[in-house]
């Protein structure tokens, strides 16, 4: 399995998707930079999380207009199945891969800490490794990840089951305390609608071993390997 992960001007998540696809495929990734204009062959692209060019401008704005991401688009829409984290969903949908808009946290302050997630939508090939309903603990670290849009896309999600995880508590309701940031419906995570991209807040790849303090993350990583062909 051929995976590229895309590297900006201030990704610092970069090595750590590495170490995680490194840890579940056998063999490490492509690292593209983000200036190319061609992808080599590649199953899975991956965005990573940081603060590409900074969170100038809008947290992903400028991101989404370097000269990969118009072949990253190109790939999405032909199937490709590609991942965004934090910044990366930031990035997918200024790039128009994914609806709605990743505004400031609900309290205008930075989080950084462990959460718990519901898995809505286990039949997906980012979420084949776990069940549905499953509550699981991931890592967050950002400053814009209020997910929100409009009624209507919202019912579209809903409906078409391309939401695929919600900030839950413990014991996997969706509470107003359990929802960190603020987002639309607990909203952490959201496949388009062919359900090829994903873009989630949390960050999997940060909870991949016992050392980390779970391996919650890892079963994203391993799920790929058996859906990705």
């Amino acid at each position: 399995m051929k995976v590229s992960v895309i590297v900006f001007p201030g990704s610092n998540c970069d090595r750590d998707i590495k170490v995680a696809l490194t840890a579940s495929l056998g063999s490490a990734p492509d690292m593209v930079w983000h200036g190319v204009t061609k992808l080599p062959e590649t199953d899975l692209i991956v965005v990573p999380g940081g603060f590409s060019y900074g969170d100038y401008l809008r947290a992903g704005a400028m991101a989404a207009h370097s000269p990969v991401m118009r072949e990253v688009v190109v790939r999405a829409n032909a199937g490709v199945p590609v991942l965004g984290i934090c910044n990366g969903f930031q990035i997918l949908t200024e790039a128009g891969l994914l609806p709605g808009v990743l505004m400031r946290n609900a309290a205008l302050k930075f989080i950084c800490k462990d959460v718990f997630l519901k898995v809505e939508n286990a039949n997906t090939i980012f979420t084949s490794g776990y069940y549905q309903g499953q509550v699981i603990r991931i890592p967050i670290a950002h400053h814009d990840g209020n997910y929100e849009t409009d009624c209507e896309t919202l019912d579209i999600l809903e409906s078409n089951g391309q939401i695929a995880f919600r900030y839950c508590d413990k014991m996997g309701e969706l509470t107003e305390d359990a929802n960190c940031n603020g987002s639309l419906a607990n909203i952490a995570g959201i496949t388009n609608h062919s359900h090829n991209v994903l873009g989630m807040m949390p960050h999997p790849e940060r909870q991949i071993d016992l050392l980390q303090g779970g391996t919650d993350g890892k079963a994203l990583f391993d799920g790929l390997l058996n859906s990705v062909v």
